[in-house]
């Protein structure tokens, strides 16, 4: 690790953030796999959103295991014990992990735009094993392009602790490939993501559309996945992108990152807290979880009345 790159001890994140990670590990768990049972009971008739969905539930599982490992990481105030091949592992599959969830939402997005909007198009006749075949290729791709977190180490040291972190800010350094992909990811998602909100609100107004029916729901749908993204993901997205003005102002001393160093520690670690979120996206994506939850509902209710 560059020894240019700043290293701060900030006791508000060991206190704050060990909590907030099990509480989100805890109902990202217990959500997600309400939300995987709904996905497989509806397996006979799967469509493509289904498997975009499983993917996206794969990532929710996969960011959750390691979010247990990050909050050991800061109950032990931001000191890593298990060596540098785990931290790299960690940092990669994190990395990816959180890559797949926006790339999945805008995926699951553009599905709902093309639906509706142009509902006789050839990209509507997607089956269930092409979309398979794109979230593999996904997968694939995602995991090579952060590939480059394995390459190196990413230690800092600081006092008795060690630090395990890829986003660091080396002031005297360009901006890492990892920040400029990030940055790039996260906008290019949000674009996506409110291109086909917009876009599909417009046709709703303007085609008079019952805003009750199918179509209403998936507008919902949409505008769901749009403030998951606005609150789990800009707000980190958009520090680091400060972070990187302020090196280009030639900004050297690392006293000028500590908030910004602060800020996006604290907002990255809503970037899991999609995970908790998702599930919802699986209720209104399902029609038969509108009857099975209430439904369930009934039959809990039913048995406590027979049991008093």
């Amino acid at each position: 690790m560059n020894s240019s790159c700043c290293a701060f001890e900030e006791p508000l994140l060991d206190f704050v953030l060990p909590p907030f990670l099990i509480l989100e590990f805890i109902f990202g768990i217990i959500g997600n796999s309400i939300g995987l049972w709904m996905i497989f009971l509806e397996m006979k008739t799967w469509k493509p959103n289904s498997v975009y969905l499983l993917s996206l539930t794969l990532a929710d599982f996969v960011v959750l295991l390691c979010v247990l490992l990050r909050a050991d990481y800061y109950i032990r105030r931001k000191n890593w014990i298990y060596g540098d091949i785990p931290c790299r592992l960690l940092l990669y599959i994190i990395a990816a992990a959180r890559a797949a969830g926006m790339i999945f939402l805008s995926l699951i997005s553009l599905t709902r735009y093309w639906r509706i909007i142009y509902p006789f198009h050839i990209v509507n006749n997607i089956t269930a094993k092409q979309a398979t075949c794109i979230c593999i290729t996904l997968w694939i791709s995602i995991f090579s392009l952060h590939s480059y977190i394995m390459t190196e180490p990413h230690f800092m040291h600081l006092h008795n602790a060690t630090q395990c972190e890829s986003f660091n800010i080396c002031p005297c350094s360009p901006t890492s490939w990892q920040d400029g992909f990030y940055i790039s990811l996260s906008t290019l998602s949000l674009l996506t993501i409110s291109y086909c909100t917009i876009c599909i609100a417009f046709y709703l107004k303007n085609n008079a559309i019952d805003s009750n029916g199918k179509i209403g729901r998936a507008m919902r749908f949409l505008i769901l996945i749009a403030a998951i993204f606005i609150v789990c993901y800009l707000p980190s997205a958009s520090i680091r992108a400060g972070i990187w003005v302020l090196k280009t102002m030639k900004y050297k001393d690392c006293i000028y990152f500590r908030y910004s160093n602060l800020g996006f520690y604290i907002t990255i670690c809503l970037t899991y807290f999609y995970s908790v979120l998702n599930p919802m996206l699986y209720y209104l994506s399902s029609p038969s979880s509108h009857k099975l939850l209430p439904w369930l509902c009934k039959d809990n209710l039913f048995r406590e009345s027979e049991a008093q």
